[in-house]
This record gives C-alpha cells, structure tokens and sequence, in this order.
C-alpha cells in the first residue's frame, strides 16, 4: 500500500500515450488515478483527447472522486498547471499520435513519466519502433528527459510469466531497449466493460500499478 506524504507536491506525474486508439490509455488513466485516489493521494485527471472519453466516462459515472479536467489543447504543457491546485499527482490521457500529433507531444512535454500500454500481440510490437521515434523527437523539447515504459496490457495472465505471449513479448521489448513494468494489466471483464461505471479498485493490478509508477518517480 502506497503512502501518502503530508506535504502538498506533485509526487506522480505521467501521461499514457501510443501511436493508435483503442489500446487501453483511457482505461488505464481512469482505473491508475482511482488507484492513486484510494492510496491517500488527491489526484487530477487531465483528459487531452478530442474524443474526451475519461471526461465523459466520469459523467456517466456520476462524477469520480477527483478533478477530470478537458484539455484536449496544443498547449497543454502550459495550462496543466493552472488547475492543479494542491494536487499530488497528474495523470494525463493523450489522445492517438497518428491523429493528434501536436495535443500528445504537449502532454509528452509536460509528464515526468509516458507509459505506453501495449497489449502482447504481434501487431502491437510491430508499431514500437516509430513509437521509439517519436518519444526520442520530443526528449529533444525537454530541459530533463522523461522516463519511459511500457505497461502490457490485455495480457494473457494476471502476473508476469516465464514462457508464453506475455513473457515473449516482454523479452522482445526489453531487447529493444524499452523499459517493461513489472506490473501487468490482464485481459479480463473488469477493466474491459468498465467504461461508464463507477471503479472499484481495491485489489486490482491498477493498485500496484501505481505503487510501482510511485517508486520509479522517487528513484528519479
């Protein structure tokens, strides 16, 4: 279980981002921030797509028990701040940079952190390598680089394996050069069907999660 410090800082501060849609960073911008919530933190959940999903998501749901605030901007990385008040964490939802190219490199240039969720199939492995190019250009615009990763995601089973999909792939990315957290998100109902309702976190891999992406921010 995460502990919260008592002073008013910005503790986690990471974006989701990727190449495509559909490949989880909603899901898991809602699912982390709740966990963050449910750890003691206060977190603000910034929702940079056009499509404005994790905004609507929270409507749906009655309201979250945090701030979703709608940037989907090019500007970003400027405006982040005005709304962060005495917020320990930052969880930011980039739209697709295929189609929102300028929107997601904003948010790149503000997160301390960009988790890319990738789900242990071929064809997602095949798009990492102009992923990797477009986290190198935008390292470039930064005063401090980023630290990267990437979260499997949809995985075959619920922990990290020695054999199968999920440990091929994750082998394969690490031989790549790209940083795998050891926490994975696995294939299942609960995150999938999930849009829409209230998240009840407490004991999913979103817990750990965020304890590992925590760690990793205090390490830097």
């Amino acid at each position: 279980m995460i502990k919260p410090i008592k002073l008013a800082l910005v503790l986690l501060n990471c974006a989701f981002v990727n190449l495509k849609p559909g490949v989880g960073k909603t899901t898991s911008a809602v699912w982390l921030a709740h966990a963050l919530h449910e750890s003691g933190f206060s977190p603000l959940l910034v929702d940079g797509d056009p499509a404005a999903s994790a905004l609507r998501w929270s409507e749906l749901a009655d309201g979250f028990p945090f701030p979703v605030v709608a940037l989907p901007v090019g500007d970003v990385h400027r405006r982040v701040n005005d709304f962060l008040d005495n917020r320990q964490a930052v969880v930011l939802d980039a739209p697709q940079l295929e189609d929102h190219p300028r929107i997601a490199r904003s948010i790149m240039r503000y997160a301390s952190q960009w988790i890319v969720p990738v789900t242990p199939a071929p064809i997602e492995l095949d798009r990492m390598a102009p992923i990797g190019g477009e986290m190198g250009e935008v390292q470039s615009l930064r005063a401090e680089p980023a630290r990267t990763a990437v979260l499997l995601n949809r995985t075959n089973r619920p922990d990290a394996t020695r054999t199968g999909p999920d440990a091929d792939a994750r082998g394969a990315l690490t031989e790549w050069g790209f940083v795998v957290l050891d926490t994975q998100i696995a294939r299942l109902d609960l995150y999938a069907q999930s849009f829409g309702s209230p998240v009840h976190v407490t004991g999913s891999a979103y817990m750990d999660l965020a304890d590992e992406l925590i760690k990793r921010q205090e390490e830097a």
